[in-house]
């Protein structure tokens, strides 16, 4: 069965913080595969606690996200979801990491341009 996993979207770009997102993708990819499913999902407003509910309703298995409270990290950790914080870049870019199993809490995957 693939993992489910969310990311908070700002732009085409992790959002910086947790509780100020109004867009999410969802995705559900199995390791071996190429292409899975992938969906942007739009908040009608930035809540943590309606992230918090849609994330435990969807089944989510990973929430890879930047800021995150304390309280809301506990409790996503309680209800089994893997958080990985502290993470920047575009969302392609940290779920490629991710599924090459190389993700870290606080990478930043920004490119560096001179």
């Amino acid at each position: 069965m693939p993992e489910k996993i969310l990311i908070p979207l700002h732009g085409n770009d992790v959002a910086p913080r947790f509780d100020l997102a109004t867009e999410v993708l969802i995705t559900a990819r199995d390791k071996n595969i190429a292409n899975g499913e992938e969906k942007i999902v739009v908040l009608s407003r930035a809540s943590a606690e309606k992230l918090c509910h849609l994330i435990v309703t969807e089944e989510v298995d990973v929430l890879i996200c930047s800021g995150i409270e304390e309280e809301y990290y506990q409790y996503l950790t309680w209800k089994k979801v893997q958080v990985i914080d502290s993470v920047l870049g575009p969302w392609e870019s940290v779920l490629k990491r991710f599924y090459e199993g190389m993700l870290q809490p606080g990478d930043i995957l920004f490119d560096k341009k001179d």
